[in-house]
C-alpha cells in the first residue's frame, strides 16, 4: 500500500512539475513597443494586438497621429519587459508577417481591451479573427461615453460617409473602396462619431 502511494505521490509531483513548465514556457518578454498596438518579443517575434488599432507615432516619412505617443507610452507601461501570453484566432498571421494575437499579462489582463478602455485604441473588425469583438466594441462604447483619451475633444466631422456593413469600414462618400460597396451592404452615417459608435472603422485609403 505504502509503494503504490509513493508511486501515486511521485506521479502527480512530476506531473505538476511539467504543468509548471509548460504554463512558464507560455509566457514571453516583451523587449521592445513600437508603438500602441505592436511589440517585440525576446525571441524577436514582432506581436500586433488582435482586433484594435491604434493611432500611429512619428515615421520617417509621416507626423505622428493624434494621441499617437500616447498611446505607445501607455503600451509602454502596460508591457515592456514584462511576461505576457498570447491567444490566438483563426488567423495567426498579418500580411507583413507579424504574429497576430490578444495578448494577456501574467494576472489575467487583456491588453489588447485595456488600450480600448483606455481611449488609447478602437476596435477593428477584421475576420476571421472576432473572438473578442463583442467585449472589445462595448469598452471602446464605454471609452466614448466616458469622453477618455482619443474620444475627449474628439475632432468629429460631419458627412454623410459611407459605410459598409460587410467590411465594417467607412468611407469619404468619394472614395473608391466605397463606391464598390454592392447595394445590399451600404448605409450611411452623419458623423465619424457614429460610424465609430456603431461598430466600423475608417478606410485607410481615404482615410475620412
Amino acid at each position: 500500500m505504502r509503494t503504490r502511494f509513493t508511486i501515486c505521490l511521485f506521479f502527480l509531483l512530476a506531473l505538476y512539475s511539467l504543468y509548471g513548465a509548460v504554463l512558464a514556457s507560455s509566457f514571453h518578454r516583451v523587449r521592445w513597443v513600437d508603438d500602441g498596438d505592436t511589440v517585440v518579443l525576446a525571441d524577436g517575434r514582432r506581436v500586433r494586438y488582435a482586433g484594435i488599432n491604434a493611432p500611429e507615432v512619428a515615421h520617417e516619412n509621416s507626423p505622428a497621429e493624434r494621441l499617437g505617443p500616447e498611446a505607445r507610452d501607455f503600451n509602454r507601461k502596460l508591457v515592456l519587459e514584462k511576461k505576457v501570453r498570447l491567444e490566438f484566432d483563426r488567423e495567426k498571421q498579418d500580411q507583413y508577417g507579424r504574429v497576430l494575437a490578444y495578448v494577456f499579462l501574467q494576472d489575467a489582463t487583456l491588453v489588447n481591451a485595456e488600450l480600448v478602455k483606455g481611449g488609447y485604441a478602437y476596435h477593428v473588425f477584421r475576420r476571421p479573427n472576432t473572438k473578442y469583438d463583442p467585449l472589445l466594441l462595448r469598452l471602446q462604447r464605454e471609452a466614448m461615453a466616458k469622453r477618455v483619451g482619443m474620444w475627449q475633444r474628439f475632432p468629429d466631422k460631419k458627412g454623410p460617409f459611407l459605410g459598409n456593413s460587410h467590411s465594417r469600414r467607412f468611407h469619404q462618400m468619394t472614395c473608391p473602396f466605397g463606391k464598390g460597396t454592392s447595394p445590399k451592404h451600404r448605409t450611411t452615417f452623419k458623423t465619424k462619431y457614429e460610424a465609430f459608435w456603431s461598430g466600423y472603422s475608417p478606410c485607410k485609403r481615404c482615410n475620412p
